[in-house]
């Protein structure tokens, strides 16, 4: 009864430290997702979108390196300028060059216009004569005067049946810093196209690019706002209407606007290389979104935590008492069973002989003068007997016997199915080999010898009074000269 109270009370500490740390688990994860729900609009108008408006900018920025790091290197290389300042005598020359920079760096397309002979010249060889009164020849008139070493431009590409482009137009300049033409590359704006959608993808948010009259010029693959297509004034979307309404020319700043009873946070930024509005929009529904799910997985890892805590407290307990019982029933000097180890063995024995009809001997041993040893050697060299006396006695019992330290220098053997002559022979059989032992400890050689004291089970036997039996014939035998065995009956008393 005390154990079962022991373990409901153990299980009772289990369910209060779980219930304990699931329920902080739950407060916190609760303030938290609510903390963030209250925050998350401040969040997003001040810092994130401005912020994901600022990395899509960098990126676009770095997506065109390459090309311009490309230009720049052809408006420096000396083949050019050698070939311009030479009289651009083969074009050949000019177009190889340029056909192997669109091969190695896998632009798109290159391309070099001479100042001085108007001369385009491409990878497919020589496309035309630039002219100031040309509208489509006006971007290279243009990058002639300004002051910038380059531009990006968006045109439609002649040499590439008019798809549009990004230009990256670079001043090429001799030796004396003299301008002699513009190099180039371009890229198509397909391409740019997949930089949005990923950017789209990369970051959760909806990207589309607008010019100064509110018209989308470039979107993702499926398009800008609820799908709309390049060349659509912001004004002539239905669900828009609430953000032109605050905003009728795109201008650089944070909105929050409402389309089709969802609300939308919009970061605007100007391209000042393009002459665009970059537009960065996210859905207020998909940022509460990110936060139910981290809710989620923060309850589920809660979750987790608990079971795994709970698991780890069940076997920590499990181990804790397998120790406890095993330390309560051992005896920590022979590692046999001690007093209360006995009784719990002793009881189903008992039980077993009873119901089967099955003889049962209890045996009990008692070191002759080991209170003399212990006097003359000192406890430790009574403990090294102890421990060997006790390995001889297993010596000679089978596996099936139930044998323990009673305490002291006793020590109590239950022989089962053994009937009183055949455990008698036993008895004998352990006396006389523990007489002939010798134990060493300490340079002395120690013997000793045992009164053996036995009994048989009877039809209306308790534990107690076969063991009262037992200790009555040892005792006998310890009166009658020790080192010898003694067996008692009931109701009669022999030798």
């Amino acid at each position: 009864m005390p154990h079962r109270s022991a373990l409901y009370s153990q299980r009772s500490l289990v369910l209060i430290l779980v219930a304990l740390l699931g329920t902080g688990f739950l407060a916190t994860s609760l303030l938290s997702y609510y903390a963030s729900r209250a925050s998350i609009r401040d969040s997003i108008i001040n810092t994130e979108l401005p912020l994901t408006s600022d990395t899509v900018y960098s990126e676009i920025q770095k997506d065109l390196v390459r090309p311009i790091l490309i230009s720049s290197m052809m408006s420096r290389d000396t083949f050019m300028r050698d070939w311009v300042v030479n009289g651009e005598k083969d074009p050949v020359q000019m177009t190889r060059y340029l056909d192997e920079v669109m091969t190695h760096y896998g632009a798109y397309t290159a391309f070099f216009v001479s100042n001085s002979s108007h001369t385009y010249y491409h990878a497919k060889g020589v496309l035309k004569q630039v002219r100031v009164d040309e509208p489509r020849d006006a971007w290279y008139f243009r990058v002639r005067d300004m002051k910038d070493p380059y531009e990006i431009n968006v045109d439609p590409d002649l040499a590439n049946k008019d798809n549009l482009t990004f230009f990256i137009n670079y001043k090429v300049y001799d030796y004396d810093n003299r301008f002699i033409g513009a190099a180039g590359v371009g890229l198509t704006v397909d391409a740019v196209i997949k930089l949005i959608d990923k950017y789209q993808q990369r970051y959760q948010r909806s990207v589309y690019f607008v010019d100064g009259f509110g018209r989308l010029v470039l979107t993702g693959a499926s398009g800008g706002p609820e799908g709309a297509h390049i060349g659509q004034s912001l004004g002539e979307l239905t669900n828009m209407k609430s953000l032109v309404s605050q905003l009728p020319k795109p201008h650089s700043g944070s909105y929050e606007y409402s389309a089709q009873g969802q609300g939308h946070f919009l970061n605007v930024r100007y391209i000042p290389e393009l002459h665009w509005y970059l537009f960065v929009d996210k859905r207020e529904d998909g940022a509460l979104s990110d936060i139910r799910q981290s809710l989620y997985l923060n309850l589920l890892i809660c979750l987790l935590v608990t079971l795994g805590v709970l698991a780890l407290l069940n076997r920590v307990i499990r181990r804790y008492q397998r120790k406890i019982q095993t330390q309560a029933t051992l005896d920590s000097l022979t590692e046999l069973p001690n007093r209360r180890g006995f009784d719990l063995l002793a009881v189903q024995a008992l039980h077993e002989a009873q119901r089967e009809s099955k003889p049962l001997t209890a045996l009990l041993l008692d070191l002759d003068h080991f209170k003399t040893l212990n006097d003359t050697y000192g406890h430790m060299a009574g403990d090294q007997v102890l421990i060997g006396f006790a390995r001889d006695l297993q010596s000679c019992l089978r596996h099936s016997d139930i044998v323990c330290r009673w305490g002291g220098e006793e020590f109590i053997v239950l022989l089962k199915d053994t009937d009183g002559d055949t455990a008698q022979k036993i008895a004998e059989k352990i006396r006389r080999h523990v007489e002939q032992q010798v134990y060493s400890y300490d340079g002395h050689s120690l013997s000793l010898t045992v009164s053996i004291g036995a009994t048989t089970l009877q039809a209306d036997d308790t534990l107690h009074t076969l063991l009262s039996r037992a200790d009555h014939a040892m005792y006998r035998a310890k009166r009658t000269g020790r080192n010898r065995t003694c067996v008692e009956m009931p109701y009669s008393t022999y030798a």
